[in-house]
């Protein structure tokens, strides 16, 4: 179960984003969350691993951050988020105060190569929600720090065109990967080796 406290901070996310696409704001403009499927998808695989060390890249103003401390508060974990606008890191970590999770899990703000190393490896868990052109380049940054058994996961590989993405963790021997049609669609990546 989630804490009403985290709840409430995620229905205020959920409004403020209704709203900015009834507006009709471009992408470039709007917070661009997980929808609520995919966050508690997240929260439940995360409890379900006991996954301590999550690392997401792209938090925006924290929702897909916010499902993911939760579900660390429940494991003993941490999370550490990047986010290169930083206005919006600046609302995520005020998000994550509000729902009671700055304890456990912050968003920092910059380039992520930058956020990475400083965000403390080894990782068991990755979460890839950026611009869809760096998933490549975030995977192949991230791939040496995940510890074997671990999981990385990408967001929005079936509303967007991710195939590059898809094929070349179908060519690598050192996981294993399936597309979940969750949400705008997850690739579900374990590291085996």
């Amino acid at each position: 179960m989630i804490d009403p406290l985290v709840t409430a901070v995620l229905d205020r996310l959920y409004d403020e984003d209704a709203a900015q696409r009834a507006a009709g704001l471009p992408s470039s403009q709007r917070t661009r969350n997980v929808d609520r499927e995919t966050g508690r998808w997240l929260n439940l695989l995360v409890r379900a691993t006991g996954a301590r060390s999550l690392l997401e890249i792209g938090s925006s103003n924290g929702v897909s951050t916010l499902w993911l401390a939760a579900a660390a508060v429940e494991t003993g974990g941490t999370i550490t988020g990047a986010e290169i606008l930083p206005e919006r890191a600046a609302e995520a970590n005020a998000n994550l105060a509000a729902a009671g999770l700055d304890a456990v899990a912050r968003v920092l703000v910059g380039d992520a190569a930058e956020s990475v190393s400083e965000a403390g490896a080894p990782f068991d868990f990755v979460f890839i929600d950026a611009e869809k052109d760096d998933y490549i380049a975030h995977f192949l940054q991230v791939i040496d720090l995940v510890l074997p058994g671990g999981l990385i996961l990408a967001d929005n590989v079936i509303s967007h065109d991710l195939t590059a993405y898809q094929a070349m963790l179908r060519e690598r021997d050192d996981v294993e990967t399936i597309t979940m049609p969750i949400g705008r669609g997850i690739e579900f990546t374990l590291k085996t080796g």
